[in-house]
């Protein structure tokens, strides 16, 4: 005992803590501990938690456009106790813009902004918007498709600048496009200079604070303490509350939606697939739908943008950083109070209208789904193979469930729908002029290719030019007509056809279906079926004028369609309107093998032993 008494003493008497300890401790709290005085206490906990977690999670980041995202998905995924930083980091961060707001309030309300305190306001308007400077860098980080254009979008308003717009949005994404140099400077803002200006401040901010006391809101209710041990305790509870809230955040996927805890890394960065529903984060919602007011174009013109962008957030700014000054007219403080109301009251008001107008919008939220379903195959993906040297978007582009529906969606939508879809789940039926292809070659296709009801309606033939032919007519005149025999043998036949193509998902069904598949074999060539006036099925026969048989949709026989329907083995001259994929170059054999695996629902992740 004896011996640790002797070495505090010593260390104080090279150190002085004591003298330091009892300043921090016993500061006079005018009219005693308050909750109101906690968010300071809380804001300077919220910075030093992102600080220890950004430097732990600055270990495992890789701060390049070809590791960046990996390198995220590394620290979700795999390393451990990765997601839990993450989740901690990036909910934290979201939580500080919240104290932050709060904070602003209680000085303004309990007028602390007055004098002598006016620098120690302003260095906290510098923290203000360091924060938010700090979240806009962070937002690119990860090198997602979210975070990726929603930057875009808003280093996109630095061009408007007057003058020096388009040199300083040069300067801020690092040259002519965004790409590496973007992410390395929003890394080094965010890492670097912005942590760094945020201590330097911070400590003007206390030391200011420490020099004129705490400003106390009168009439005091209660007699003037000591900030030991009331207040600290009250800081205390506030500070366990918020992390308690942000942990709640971190395990809500999983605790609600047995989902991946932490915080969402969306499918990384591609510059060639715009993404329709990047937003930025909530507290930056207000702006976004700030700027598409059409009031701001009416009024001002093709200098709407400048006018939403610049000018109003700085008048804004200005008037937030004048209030010390405004305060000291007889009316000011109630201007300042009314202003932060209605500045307030319209920032909720536009957030709330741009969450209900995307609310409102099926595109985007058939864009949202899109990448949710994206990011967690390419987990599943990344987890069971890994990602190989090209990067994450290289292994997306080798997945038939990632990039069969935009190849159909780009290349095939414009006639064809899948599941009344365009295959990003952009639901119409108008411009329809081709069969719809889910499930095409099972045998519920088949079945209703083959319904006399169904035939010539849009989803088949009926907007095409076979919709009066040969096939059409048997189906709609002869097919109707059948007896109860005759159903049997053309659910035979069906069974028969829709096994050349060997489907994924119909693998059980064939192989308990034996007998009836060769039963379909022998009835595809009887009189009552007559397949094989038209087609041939596995016998070559050169006098066919339809599609063969053949190995009907199997990958071989999608990939030759896809790739030349003009071929005799199809539609020969009388092909209607499709285009060569493959003999015109417009698709890879590649891209036409995705497409073929997707249509056919040939998807499962194979496992490749290393």
């Amino acid at each position: 005992m004896k011996k640790a008494e002797a070495l505090l003493a010593w260390l104080d008497s090279r150190t002085g803590y004591k003298q330091l300890l009892n300043e921090a401790l016993y500061e006079n709290v005018p009219g005693g501990a308050r909750w109101r005085y906690v968010w300071g206490s809380t804001l300077t906990f919220t910075f030093f938690v992102q600080v220890i977690t950004g430097i732990f999670l600055w270990m495992a980041y890789s701060p390049n456009s070809h590791g960046a995202w990996e390198s995220v998905f590394y620290i979700q995924n795999q390393m451990w106790g990765g997601w839990l930083l993450r989740g901690i980091h990036h909910f934290t961060a979201q939580a500080m813009t919240i104290l932050l707001v709060l904070h602003l309030l209680q000085v303004v309300i309990d007028g602390a902004y007055k004098a002598p305190r006016e620098m120690n306001y302003l260095f906290g308007m510098v923290l203000l918007v360091c924060v938010l400077g700090l979240s806009l860098t962070g937002y690119l980080l990860p090198w997602d498709q979210k975070g990726y254009w929603a930057t875009k979008v808003a280093t996109n308003i630095i061009a408007v600048t007057p003058f020096i717009g388009p040199a300083l949005q040069k300067i801020v994404i690092g040259g002519n496009d965004y790409g590496h140099l973007t992410l390395t400077r929003f890394f080094a803002i965010h890492a670097g200079v912005l942590p760094g200006l945020m201590i330097f401040f911070i400590a003007l901010h206390v030391y200011l604070f420490r020099k004129h006391g705490l400003h106390a809101k009168e009439p005091k209710r209660k007699p003037d303490a000591k900030f030991w041990p009331d207040q600290v305790l009250m800081d205390a509870v506030a500070c366990l509350a918020v992390m308690t809230v942000v942990l709640f955040f971190v395990l809500k996927p999983r605790l609600f939606d047995d989902g991946m805890p932490g915080a969402h890394l969306g499918p990384p960065a591609d510059p060639t697939e715009a993404y329709s529903a990047a937003r930025p984060e909530w507290y930056f919602m207000f702006l976004f739908q700030f700027l598409k007011a059409e009031w701001l174009v009416k009024l001002f013109g093709h200098n709407g943008e400048l006018v939403g962008a610049i000018i109003i957030p700085s008048i804004a700014i200005t008037i937030l950083a004048a209030m010390p000054f405004i305060g000291k007219w007889k009316l000011g403080h109630r201007f300042n109070l009314g202003f932060l109301a209605a500045l307030f009251a319209g920032a909720g008001l536009l957030t709330y209208l741009s969450f209900a107008e995307d609310r409102g919008k099926p595109e985007f939220a058939a864009s949202v789904k899109q990448a949710e379903h994206e990011s967690e195959r390419l987990r599943h993906l990344a987890l069971a193979n890994g990602i190989p040297q090209e990067g994450a978007v290289a292994l997306m582009r080798r997945d038939p469930l990632l990039e069969g529906p935009k190849l159909f969606a780009k290349n095939c939508a414009s006639c064809h729908r899948y599941d009344g879809h365009d295959g990003m789940g952009n639901k119409s039926t108008d411009g329809q002029t081709a069969p719809e292809l889910k499930g095409v070659g099972s045998r519920e296709w088949l079945a209703a290719f083959l319904d006399p009801k169904h035939i010539a309606t849009s989803n088949f033939y009926g907007s095409t030019r076979f919709a009066n032919t040969k096939m059409v007519k048997f189906v709609q005149k002869d097919v109707a007509e059948f007896n109860a025999a005759q159903k049997e043998q053309l659910r035979a036949v069906i069974a028969a056809v829709s096994a050349e193509a060997a489907l994924p998902t119909q693998r059980s069904l064939d192989a308990n279906d034996k007998a009836l598949i060769e039963t379909g074999r022998i009835a595809i060539r009887n009189e009552a079926m007559r397949c094989i006036e038209c087609h041939q099925f596995r016998k070559e026969d050169d006098a066919a004028t339809a599609p063969d048989l053949t190995g009907y949709a199997s990958r071989e026989w999608l990939m030759a369609i896809i790739s030349d329907p003009k071929h005799p083995r199809f539609y020969g001259r009388r092909n209607d309107r499709m285009p060569s994929f493959g003999e015109e170059k417009i698709l890879t054999r590649e891209q036409i093998g995705l497409l073929a695996d997707w249509l056919r629902g040939d998807v499962e992740i194979k496992v490749v032993e290393r």
